[in-house]
């Protein structure tokens, strides 16, 4: 699987399987996903939406098949306690910058690590701005990036103005950005552009759930008659192509490794630009 990098060169498979909503069939199917070639790893401290110890469990089952834990990348995220519910894995009463700690804590024990590829604060405490909780929590990161415990450091769901704004300030700035990828919204060029700039790896996820008028596009699926395969994996390529490093969550096999096989075809560029601008409003 080739590799992207970042700012700090670290290199990352350009495809990541994400762990939300698996529930009870998390270990499953995060086994299933590396057995079709997966090595990207995504999950979150949030019980809400997902259950990180099923991933360690199958990080566990992995090893004992002789996938060492060294040969997958493990991303996690730290989540406020506005994105919680009552099962916090901190004390919500704590200081943010501690709160951090203790979920990062926890989340090497669930993983069975004693360490993290990529930490991701799930998202800024507000919809617009930075607040001092943020700026708080991105220290506390930042001071796990600097003790080597942590590779890479990133923020989910951010708009362009608080990536620029992170960036301009932070002393280490993201090597991730994780968001939610709408094709009517540009396929959310103003962040992805900053993040080329800055050299930041774009993770896109709801590349399929948030685009179901893309996939059902005659110019896409003309595309996926061209080349031989399914306009999911025309959405997956055209991420790749356009620098993204895209998340699916598919629990089916078949699915996943044909996800993993869209780097034996590219779109042309013709193909490409009509794709980025397909359903903009």
């Amino acid at each position: 699987m080739p590799n992207m990098t970042a700012h700090n060169d670290v290199p990352v498979p350009d495809f990541m399987y994400g762990t939300a909503w698996k529930k009870e069939h998390t270990t499953r199917h995060v086994i299933e996903a590396v057995g079709a070639g997966f090595r990207a790893i995504d999950t979150a401290n949030q019980l809400i939406h997902y259950d990180e110890s099923l991933v360690g469990d199958s990080l566990l089952a992995l090893a004992q098949q002789g996938i060492a834990r060294e040969r997958l990348f493990l991303q996690t995220k730290f989540t406020s306690v506005s994105g919680q519910d009552h099962r916090t894995p901190y004390d919500p009463s704590a200081a943010v910058a501690e709160q951090v700690e203790q979920s990062f804590e926890s989340s090497l024990a669930h993983l069975r690590t004693d360490y993290l590829d990529s930490y991701v604060l799930h998202g800024p405490c507000a919809r617009e701005g930075l607040t001092r909780d943020d700026w708080d929590i991105w220290a506390a990161m930042e001071r796990l990036y600097q003790s080597g415990r942590v590779r890479m450091i990133g923020i989910s769901n951010v708009r362009p103005a608080q990536l620029h704004h992170l960036c301009e300030r932070a002393a280490v700035i993201p090597m991730m950005v994780q968001n939610r990828c709408y094709a009517a919204l540009g396929w959310d060029r103003d962040v992805r552009t900053i993040c080329k700039t800055r050299r930041i790896i774009y993770q896109g996820f709801s590349l399929l759930t948030a685009n179901i008028d893309v996939l059902n596009d005659p110019a896409v699926t003309a595309m996926a008659a061209r080349v031989g395969t399914g306009p999911a994996q025309i959405i997956f390529r055209f991420a790749q192509q356009a620098g993204m490093l895209p998340l699916t969550g598919t629990t089916d096999v078949q699915h996943m490794k044909d996800d993993l096989a869209v780097g034996a075809f590219d779109l042309t560029p013709q193909e490409l630009a009509r794709l980025e601008t397909l359903t903009e409003r």
